[in-house]
């Protein structure tokens, strides 16, 4: 069931088609690379009350990859995620933006 709920909010239907094609994408490095971002937005995306930082958990995943994508470009001023967002490539911001996406 997990797995089935983790192929629509990964897209596998189409989006992410072709990153995939060698095969579904690893779920254990979708939450790993999401890992990374819990020391400023928590622990799997929920972020303390009063931290300054947003939540991740739930967001829809074409407004996550918008706002890195700003992040990335300079468009969207950051003090960190700016530098942050460089360091991953386009498919591993979709997993996880797609990870967070899940999260409920």
């Amino acid at each position: 069931m997990k797995l089935l709920r983790w192929a629509a909010a990964l897209g596998l239907a189409g989006t992410l088609g072709t990153v995939w094609a060698a095969g579904p994408p690893d779920l254990n490095l979708a939450r790993n690379l999401a890992a990374t971002c819990a020391n400023c937005h928590g622990t799997d995306g929920r972020s303390v009350a009063g931290s300054g930082s947003a939540g991740l958990a739930g967001t829809d995943k074409d407004t996550l990859m918008q706002k890195l994508r700003d992040f990335r470009s300079g468009a969207r001023p950051a003090t960190i995620m700016h530098q942050i967002s460089r360091g991953y490539t386009e498919a591993q911001l979709e997993l996880i933006a797609a990870y967070f996406a899940a999260r409920k």
